[in-house]
């Protein structure tokens, strides 16, 4: 499949079939995130894989937006490593750095056929409280993954997009 065609096909499954992930594909995902870029190549992303009946539960407690997802992956970000813009006050990559390894786990998610739900709904201090993250250390956003169930379907404003020229600004 060309990659035109796997990020029109990806959508947001918000319905898992039960089947567990296999160990390769896994490490496939892992690896994906592994190679991501970020600023300075400085790798600040950590990521704590959620898989055991146990860690599913407790997510699950706290987060509504699961969907019996059998793998949930809580992306995080060093602060202490990630990039300082010292021209910009304040500024660290951190964020944008987990958000593109979030990325680049969701597309390969979805070459290797499993589908992927990007997570932000929920109340940070929920999720820590139940996995406490090392100081320096924050959690940016889940991602759950798994096989869709075979009725699983995109939202219905999944294909509805801007038209280039209400996005795009050439100067």
């Amino acid at each position: 499949m060309d990659f035109q065609q796997l990020i029109k096909d990806r959508f947001s499954v918000r319905k898992f079939a039960p089947t567990p992930i296999e160990e390769e594909k896994l490490t496939t995902i892992l690896e994906a995130a592994q190679v991501a870029p970020t600023a300075c190549n400085n790798q600040p992303q950590r990521i704590y894989v959620l898989k055991s009946k146990e860690a599913l539960t407790k997510i699950s407690s706290v987060v509504k937006y699961i969907f019996n997802a059998p793998l949930v992956f809580m992306i995080c970000v060093n602060e202490d490593v990630s990039w300082k813009n010292s021209r910009d006050a304040g500024y660290s990559s951190g964020e944008m750095d987990a958000s593109i390894v979030c990325t680049q786990m969701m597309l390969q998610a979805q070459a290797l056929g499993l589908g992927s739900l990007w997570i932000r709904g929920y109340a940070t201090e929920d999720v820590t409280r139940l996995f406490p993250l090392p100081l320096g250390e924050r959690l940016v956003c889940l991602l759950a993954v798994g096989y869709a169930a075979p009725d699983a379907k995109p939202a219905p404003y999944h294909t509805k997009r801007e038209p280039l020229e209400n996005i795009v600004r050439f100067l």
